[in-house]
């Protein structure tokens, strides 16, 4: 199936194909067969970042890595992201960050997650993400249904706005499955996650979560936000599905 194919229709297709796979040949399959196209990793360097990132390495460590530098990350998080890269020979990782234009336009005191935290979002994560996926045809991701409610349904292959394809290789992985793969190939983890973050963002936004809470509880503690909650259509940024 040509690249010049609805992209609807390539997902269908893969989803189907590859609906009884796991997530090794769903990566293979991404990264190396023609009908997906150009495709980068985007990575956050997170607490279960290294499973895909060592996954990636073993097949192509070549692949375009992209790593989003908010400039509101933990020093740990940095700290990670070069020592993973060092240690898993990733040779194409690109940082990634808001334009200096726009921070002084939109955010001049460094203040803005203090009360918009979609405009934040939009700023140092979801427009600089989306500029940077222009020049790909797919993009891979973490993401996993377990996550959250949001992501129950997930599948391996998704249509981004008839634009791209995101694919999901770790869609069906549940906690034990990352754990499990993390200490079989002695991987090293994030050092914030001994200290309580299940799931590491902005320092900012946040915040270790107790025993028994949900693995994102600690992400924008007490609002109703979920995930970055900002997106872009038809170049337009997207609010919960208006059009701003």
């Amino acid at each position: 199936m040509p690249l010049s194919d609805p992209v609807q229709k390539r997902v269908e297709a893969l989803n189907a194909r590859y609906k009884h796979h796991g997530a090794t040949a769903v990566l293979e399959h991404a990264l190396k067969d023609a009908e997906v196209g150009k495709t980068a990793l985007v990575s956050s360097f997170g607490a279960e970042s290294v499973v895909l990132l060592h996954l990636v390495s073993v097949i192509d460590r070549t692949t375009p890595v992209v790593f989003i530098d908010t400039e509101m990350l933990f020093a740990e998080t940095l700290a990670y992201q070069q020592e993973l890269t060092e240690r898993l020979h990733l040779s194409n990782v690109h940082i990634i960050r808001a334009s200096e234009e726009a921070k002084k336009l939109e955010d001049p005191d460094g203040t803005l997650h203090q009360f918009n935290t979609d405009a934040c979002c939009a700023l140092r994560k979801t427009i600089p993400l989306q500029n940077a996926l222009s020049h790909y045809d797919a993009w891979i991701t973490g993401r996993k249904r377990y996550q959250s409610g949001t992501r129950a349904a997930l599948d391996f292959f998704e249509n981004e706005d008839d634009i791209r394809i995101k694919i999901n290789p770790l869609a069906h992985w549940n906690s034990s499955d990352l754990q499990d793969y993390m200490a079989e190939n002695r991987l090293p983890r994030h050092p914030l996650v001994a200290k309580g973050y299940p799931s590491i963002g902005c320092a900012p936004c946040t915040t270790p979560v107790a025993e028994g809470e949900d693995p994102r509880a600690g992400r924008w503690r007490n609002t109703q936000k979920e995930e970055c909650g900002i997106h872009i259509v038809d170049g337009k940024v997207v609010r919960n599905g208006q059009a701003a």
